[in-house]
């Protein structure tokens, strides 16, 4: 589960030196602003992901 929080981390920090063009477009907004909103749409669902694959959280289910 460490490694699949660490993911996010690294693809907004580390990844957006690799990413930083202007010129191709996505949904209308520059190529590096458009990664960054992928990101964080990424993030949630990962942080998602992860909330229910926790063993702790199934715990406090039962009760």
């Amino acid at each position: 589960m460490r490694i699949l929080a660490a993911i996010p981390f690294v693809g907004i920090l580390i990844g957006v030196y690799f990413v930083n063009r202007v010129t191709p477009y996505l949904f209308g907004m520059p190529f590096l602003l458009s990664y960054c909103v992928i990101w964080v749409v990424l993030t949630s669902v990962i942080m998602t992901v992860i909330y229910f694959i926790d063993p702790k959280n199934k715990e406090g289910a039962a009760e």
